[in-house]
């Protein structure tokens, strides 16, 4: 696996990491609107990332989350489980 794809991905599970720290740190401190802000900015980073991470490699998930619009791309290898770093 090529090194850009590594740090995409790397990317990728960071930015998941931050959304969801930010969404339960959001359930016990809902007026604190500089975490709101600073959560909706990691949550369009986040996006944004998957879909380069897309366009480029083929879909992150299945069942309807990541659209195939060239060719079935979920079939390729590596499979998600079977990346390593």
């Amino acid at each position: 696996m090529d090194i850009q794809r590594i740090n995409l991905l790397k990317k990728i599970m960071a930015l998941e990491f931050t959304c969801i720290d930010f969404n339960l740190y959001l359930d016990t401190h809902p007026e604190d609107y500089r975490a709101l802000a600073d959560y909706n900015a990691a949550c369009e980073e986040l996006l944004a990332a998957k879909k380069q991470y897309e366009s480029l490699y083929g879909p992150l998930t299945n069942f309807g989350s990541s659209p195939s619009p060239k060719a079935w791309r979920w079939i390729e290898e590596p499979w998600p489980w079977e990346r390593t770093f």
